[in-house]
């Protein structure tokens, strides 16, 4: 059955003129500006216009895509809503032999296949597992190299055990070239060694943070830790990301330190408004309503880290990259981070930050504390971090290798 499955997938690359760019189609399911949609929105920004033009391709308009049309091509293509919010865990057999959502499914590959061809697409780059599987499709049915850029854990604990099969098997016949966030994520594929498989962390820009002389900005001595205790955890508002384990954590902080200050920066996305309005009762009963603020989404979240001291990450299950952990860092603020998926890969414990064990309260808050008592500690592991995201996690080093993988299918 593989080798059948490998001969109708058969793959090729493509032939291009090298005196003008090759069209590049991005394609990704939601407009909703999460994770995911924030790092290919930076690598569109940094991409050479000598050697691709991007265009992007999205299932519905919104926040994305306004970003996006400062930047390059944008083209709406509407997927059925029922089929574009269908969160990845409540994918299960039901929804696999669900005939309606697979015919939508499939008759929408053809559309973004047509769209492909009409456009002169030389290589389709998907940028969220739903997005994987339509755009794999359209892409071998007009033969078109196609790559997964895969930005999630395909793990039991983070999808149900059906799709995590289904996904790991499609993985080896769908994608040309296969391409996670970070090792850790490139792992939960099982990928066989031979197949085209790279793992390239998304970057930040440090353009924005780079100073007269060449080197990235110190921190400002005026938000110092000494001074005010503004700790921060930023990211959407869902159970797996750990509001509730760091609000615990901010209690225990706050008896040790009470001028100490809070902020939950982020929303509720995709039907998580629940699990919102379970948080902010939880903080009402530790009694930390004069002491947390839930400042809601943030477009700019390099802006308002600056006005942090110390930046958490309170995941309870393994995080597949930590794109606001190196946000963070470029801005020199020291770090705490549950020890888990690609997050070990970005923080060095004890030097650039301190990682503690996942869904653990008091060791949260005890790190938290060490690095509020003692602002040499943290204002030297905050430039540490500074040294090590400019050093490997800069966007232009994203761009850079993501570009060397399309050179790669294309000259294949």
């Amino acid at each position: 059955m593989i080798q059948t499955l490998k001969r109708f997938f058969t793959r090729r690359g493509v032939s291009r003129d090298h005196d003008r760019p090759y069209r590049v189609l991005y394609f990704d399911h939601t407009s909703v500006l999460g994770g995911g949609e924030i790092a290919l929105l930076n690598l569109l920004r940094h991409l050479d216009r000598k050697r691709i033009t991007p265009m992007v391709v999205l299932c519905s308009g919104g926040p994305f895509a306004d970003q996006l049309r400062n930047v390059c091509e944008v083209y709406v293509l509407p997927l059925p809503e029922r089929v574009r919010k269908t969160r990845k865990d409540s994918l299960g057999w039901r929804s696999v032999l669900n005939l309606r959502d697979f015919a939508t499914v499939a008759i929408y590959s053809i559309r973004l296949a047509r769209f492909a061809v009409k456009h002169d697409a030389k290589l389709i780059h998907t940028n969220s597992l739903k997005a994987d599987i339509i755009g794999g499709l359209a892409g071998r049915l007009v033969r078109c190299p196609v790559v997964w850029h895969i930005r999630d854990r395909i793990e039991d604990d983070y999808l149900p055990r059906l799709i995590v099969r289904a996904f790991r098997l499609l993985c080896r016949f769908l994608p040309t070239y296969v391409v996670a966030n970070s090792q850790a994520v490139l792992k939960t594929l099982h990928l066989p060694g031979e197949q085209s498989q790279v793992a390239i962390p998304s970057g930040v820009d440090l353009r924005s943070r780079v100073v007269h002389d060449g080197t990235i900005s110190p921190p400002d001595p005026a938000v110092s830790v000494g001074s005010g205790h503004k700790i921060a955890l930023i990211g959407r508002i869902s159970l797996w990301k750990g509001q509730h384990i760091f609000l615990q954590a901010a209690a225990t902080v706050r008896r040790r330190f009470p001028n100490a200050r809070f902020k939950i920066v982020g929303a509720a996305l995709f039907g998580e408004q629940h699990y919102e309005m379970e948080v902010r009762q939880l903080g009402a009963d530790l009694g930390l309503d004069d002491a947390v603020e839930f400042t809601g989404f943030c477009a700019n979240v390099p802006e308002l880290i600056v006005n942090f001291d110390i930046v958490v990450h309170a995941s309870i299950t393994g995080e597949p990259f930590g794109q606001v952990i190196i946000e963070a860092m470029a801005a020199g603020k020291p770090v705490v981070a549950t020890d888990g998926g690609g997050v070990p890969e970005i923080v060095q414990n004890g030097e650039t930050g301190i990682l503690v064990p996942m869904g653990n309260v008091q060791a949260m808050a005890d790190a938290i504390c060490r690095l509020v008592a003692d602002p040499a500690l943290a204002k030297a592991m905050g430039l540490r971090g500074q040294q090590r995201v400019r050093a490997h996690f800069g966007v232009e080093q994203t761009a850079r290798k993501v570009e060397a993988v399309y050179e790669a299918i294309i000259t294949n």
